[in-house]
């Protein structure tokens, strides 16, 4: 059982084999609702988190690249699958996730930890939900602690459109523009590693950055 779900992640990732998937298994709408459904699970379902999520976005792309796949269409299905993705963990986070915290001898879900949250998305909120919509796991679980922070829906609904567009359009666009280039094809598996560490790169500069805040803090 756990050997088929790698094997079936792994197609996801693989051109080819994505191609041979869409081909006979999720042949026609089947494929699109297969595919929204990967992005709804990664964005919205905290369990979701093991999901490809930008490696997906480009290899899609690339099929796209190769006529499998309407690259206005996909493009449009998967904007919706992560805008209702994002909206679904915002409001497990709301409903759900404040609950967690109402225990105020919890050792686990302390309330001094939910006020830290309010005011980190109290001043940084916004452009927390666009840029962790590009960071592997953490895009699963932002809209969640969005929720759980009590951020305006307006505002989360603003910031999420900005971020599930950008997101999809950019990474399904560049494996539709690049995926036939003969070296990205010969060296597919390395590429997708390559995307994944560039999402990362955001969060490693913002940590190093703190890291330095804290200690020159120290210093003074």
């Amino acid at each position: 059982m756990l050997q088929a779900l790698l094997d079936f992640l792994r197609s996801l990732t693989n051109p080819d084999q994505l191609i041979r998937l869409l081909s006979t298994v999720f042949a026609g709408w089947w494929g699109y609702a297969m595919l929204f459904g990967i992005v709804f699970s990664e964005t919205g379902l905290l369990v979701g988190f093991f999901l490809p999520g930008d490696s997906l976005l480009f290899t899609v792309g690339v099929v796209a690249g190769a006529g499998q796949l309407n690259l206005p269409a996909i493009v449009v299905t998967l904007i919706t699958a992560a805008l209702l993705g994002n909206s679904c963990g915002y409001f497990l986070g709301r409903y759900i996730g404040v609950r967690l915290f109402s225990n105020p001898n919890s050792r686990i879900f302390r309330r001094e930890y939910l006020v830290r949250t309010q005011h980190f998305y109290d001043k940084h909120g916004g452009k927390t939900i666009i840029y962790a919509q590009f960071v592997p796991i953490i895009r699963t679980f932002a809209a969640f602690v969005a929720g759980v922070a009590g951020m305006g829906l307006p505002r989360f609904l603003s910031f999420n459109v900005f971020g599930s567009v950008g997101w999809v359009t950019s990474m399904t666009v560049l494996g539709y523009k690049f995926g036939s280039v003969p070296i990205v094809r010969a060296h597919f598996e390395k590429v997708i590693v390559l995307i994944i560490v560039i999402s990362v790169l955001p969060v490693l500069f913002q940590l190093l950055k703190a890291r330095g805040a804290a200690v020159q803090s120290a210093a003074d």
